[in-house]
């Protein structure tokens, strides 16, 4: 019974576990605040992309591709977001375990950086045109491609926390700190180049 969604579940996995702006900010998060702080985050991102993926498949892309303007506002939106917090995670100290310590990034903010990138609408758009076989009707395939999507990135982003946790172990000095935070930071800003290159 599952053999028919096989392909659709390896695409979504594949998809959400490849470097990009919501895995690099799981990675931070996980290095400064711990994998249960970060919970949200990854939480809200991974219903954020849910939803895109099951928009796309009910015909919202329809309506950006259609509003050209819509797709560059919600570029520049996203492009801002993500290089106030690249600047934000580039600049942060060693996680320090007291209460004055910054928070991480919500529930909200996680699920509007999925809002907000053209990858996931267009991965969405791409398993929704791929996979439209697998359904019934545009709800059932929104329903379908929601879930597979949503849990995939649950698990990716899973994981990428648990990297950013080891990596957090493994360094001790400030300047260790600096240094992963600002790679961090770059990568999170050098995320917003395919986004960019995309019609």
């Amino acid at each position: 019974m599952l053999e028919p969604v096989f392909p659709l579940v390896l695409f979504a996995l594949v998809s959400t576990a490849t470097p990009g702006m919501a895995t690099t900010l799981s990675t931070a998060s996980g290095a400064q605040f711990g994998f249960r702080r970060s919970i949200p985050l990854m939480a809200g991102s991974a219903a954020g992309l849910a939803s895109v993926a099951a928009a796309d498949a009910a015909g919202l892309a329809g309506l950006l591709a259609a509003a050209p303007s819509l797709q560059l506002a919600m570029k520049m939106t996203g492009s801002l977001y993500l290089i106030w917090l690249a600047l934000k995670i580039g600049r942060s100290r060693p996680p320090k375990l007291d209460v004055a310590m910054a928070r991480p990034t919500s529930f909200f903010g996680g699920a509007g950086l999925q809002w907000m990138n053209p990858k996931g609408w267009a991965m969405g758009l791409g398993a929704a045109a791929s996979f439209a076989a697998l359904a019934d009707g545009p709800m059932q395939l929104a329903l379908l491609l929601g879930a597979v999507f949503g849990l995939a990135a649950a698990v990716s982003l899973s994981l990428w926390c648990v990297a950013g946790t080891l990596l957090a172990r493994l360094f001790r000095t400030e300047r260790q700190w600096r240094v992963l935070n600002t790679v961090l930071g770059l990568l999170l800003a050098a995320s917003i180049i395919p986004m960019w290159r995309t019609a």
